[in-house]
């Protein structure tokens, strides 16, 4: 097991906890993260941008000259891609980019993720989190208390509107329920806090 202590709001170690090896000191598999991080980026894409081709485009219908004795070359439509103000050949059009991964392969990822950064010392054990008032300046205090406040992941059981109010006006800080965690933001972003509630969550879902 993991030892680790935890901390009040105030910064002040209260205690320690003991995390699950299988889930916080498992083997890194690099190859997965990058997949899951893919797939993740992946389903992010609007997929929103659009050409028209020749069929699209306005104009066509009657031919623009006749097709011997100009001197010019033949043409029989101004919709062709060679024309200006033609159609476009092999343009983006609208698409849904995600696609799925096995659940596995999403679990072992986020196991190789939190067991990095428990090898890095980025993870925070908070015994609780509770704000009576959505105010930044109470969540910019603790996160000084716990030396966290450099693009840091808060962890928490359920959502918390004044939690996640509170901590948006901070640069590169967010709050996420369990339901919420992923591989991506774990990455993106430096310490994890997390509190009680959350870890024991966690190892409840992917032990």
């Amino acid at each position: 097991m993991i030892d680790l202590s935890i901390h009040n709001i105030k910064g002040e170690e209260i205690g320690e906890i003991s995390l699950n090896e299988n889930i916080f000191n498992a083997k890194i598999n690099k190859y997965l993260v990058h997949q899951v991080v893919k797939r993740y980026l992946a389903d992010k894409r609007r997929g929103t941008a659009s050409t028209k081709n020749r069929s699209e485009v306005r104009g066509g219908g009657a031919k623009p000259w006749r097709q011997k004795g100009t001197g010019r070359a033949r043409a029989g439509t101004n919709c062709s891609p060679i024309w200006v103000g033609g159609g476009t050949v092999f343009g983006p059009t609208p698409r849904d980019y995600s696609y799925s991964l096995p659940k596995k392969m999403k679990i072992v990822a986020l196991k190789s993720v939190l067991s990095d950064k428990a090898k890095n010392n980025e993870i925070v054990i908070l015994d609780k989190l509770s704000l009576n008032e959505n105010k930044t300046k109470k969540m910019v205090e603790i996160l000084k208390n716990l030396k966290a406040l450099e693009k840091p992941l808060v962890i928490i059981g359920k959502e918390d509107k004044n939690i996640e109010q509170a901590i948006r006006n901070i640069e590169g800080a967010i709050a996420l329920p369990v339901s919420k965690l992923n591989t991506y933001d774990l990455l993106n972003h430096g310490k994890v806090i997390f509190t009680k509630e959350a870890i024991k969550q966690i190892e409840e879902v992917l032990s």
